[in-house]
């Protein structure tokens, strides 16, 4: 009979010979600056038979095509006994977002707090153990309905995180630091994800269905009963997508949205001006300011004159539309508003009468004017004698 730890042993040798290039799959070190959608809901497929550990789905990024696809759920064989998945998470660093991948371990490290279900409740895992080379399986977390697996129990598991779908760590996403627990399990020996997993997100990305911006958040294939099955049945859709964000990052930064520059050596040849008409003046090209120096301001062009119709013809007044006699009398009269009633100003006090001016003295008697003298004769010119003025005269 083979013993439980050598079915164990082909994987791990697969995983010592996996070339380089698989690693340039998984998203190692991918910064964004798009938010992943929410987690969809869906239901776990039974596990395909004993030794198997449940790989919760997740959001992955790609660089070819700039958006978000779904990695599905799936039950995978682990790289050796005694050693537990730790499933990866997105972590808010400041304005970009970046991948933590995940990995084998013994312990269960931080994933983020990030509750993905069936026993990733956000810390540790609640889904099995293992004991003596054999994986116990919990099946109040897990779809254990194969009933050759006989190592099952039954565990209530209490959540003591916030149920929400939020996919990523830090930000305004999900509040959680790792514990001491988790931070020795980061310092202990890991393995990568094993070939069979790098497959299944090969084709996770291959699959255009799984795109966040074709799905809307809502996966068609959300889990697969084995990794890389996306055709076999068993097949689980999603029953319930997840937000997407409405920014979309630039698939091609180094385009320009501008309008491309127009070549002159394409322009077909300047249009000709009409020719005048007979007894028309020709019409002559407006100036064109760009090949003129910057001294000299740009020529202004004069108003055409206007003709005396023009002039004389009168302008219509604009005259407030009256109102209808019928509203006329439905139209209450105008109230006057009430004046406030003013009280009269307080009287002035009357000035004191001025004191009574002193008499002034009786004007002094003119000298009566001394009586008119009778005239004098006017003595005879030297030369007119009496005699000639009187015959003169």
């Amino acid at each position: 009979m083979m013993k439980p730890w050598s079915r164990f042993l082909l994987p791990a040798m697969l995983a010592l010979l996996l070339p380089a290039w698989g690693l340039a799959q998984i998203s190692v070190g991918v910064s964004v600056n798009v938010p992943p959608p929410e987690l969809p809901v869906y239901d776990q497929p039974p596990i395909p038979g004993d030794g198997y550990i449940w790989t919760p789905g997740y959001w992955a990024w790609s660089d070819d095509d700039q958006d978000y696809y779904w990695v599905p759920g799936t039950w995978v064989p682990p790289p050796q006994p005694e050693y537990l998945w730790t499933p990866g998470y997105w972590g808010a660093e400041g304005v970009v977002f970046l991948w933590h991948p995940g990995y084998w371990g013994p312990h269960v490290g931080f994933y983020g707090g990030v509750n993905y279900g069936y026993g990733y409740v956000g810390n540790g895992y609640e889904g099995g153990y293992w004991q003596g080379g054999r994986m116990y399986y919990n099946r109040s977390v897990n779809n254990i309905s194969n009933v050759n697996v006989t190592n099952v129990y039954n565990k209530t598991v209490i959540n003591n995180v916030t149920v929400n779908r939020v996919s990523y760590n830090g930000g305004n996403g999900i509040r959680a630091q790792p514990t001491p627990e988790q931070q020795a399990a980061t310092r202990e020996r890991h393995i990568e994800p094993t070939p069979l997993q790098r497959q299944h997100v090969d084709l996770a990305r291959r699959d255009e269905s799984l795109h966040s911006s074709r799905n809307e958040g809502r996966p068609p294939i959300a889990a697969t009963p084995k990794p890389a099955a996306f055709n076999a049945p068993g097949v689980i859709p999603a029953r319930q997508g997840g937000a997407v964000s409405g920014v979309r990052p630039n698939p091609n930064p180094a385009q320009k949205s501008a309008a491309p520059r127009e070549n002159p050596a394409e322009r077909g040849p300047a249009p000709r001006p009409a020719e005048p008409r007979a007894g028309q003046e020709p019409q002559r090209e407006p100036p064109r300011f760009q090949n003129q120096p910057r001294s000299q301001p740009p020529q202004r062009s004069q108003p055409a004159p206007r003709s005396e119709s023009q002039i004389r013809e009168p302008q219509p007044r604009y005259e407030a539309p009256r109102p209808s006699p019928e509203a006329r009398r439905e139209a209450p009269p105008p109230v006057e508003p009430r004046r406030a009633l003013e009280a009269p100003p307080p009287p002035r006090p009357s000035a004191p009468p001025p004191p009574p001016r002193p008499a002034a003295p009786p004007p002094a008697p003119r000298p009566a004017a001394p009586p008119p003298q009778a005239p004098r004769p006017a003595a005879p010119h030297p030369e007119h004698p009496p005699e000639r003025d009187r015959e003169h005269r």
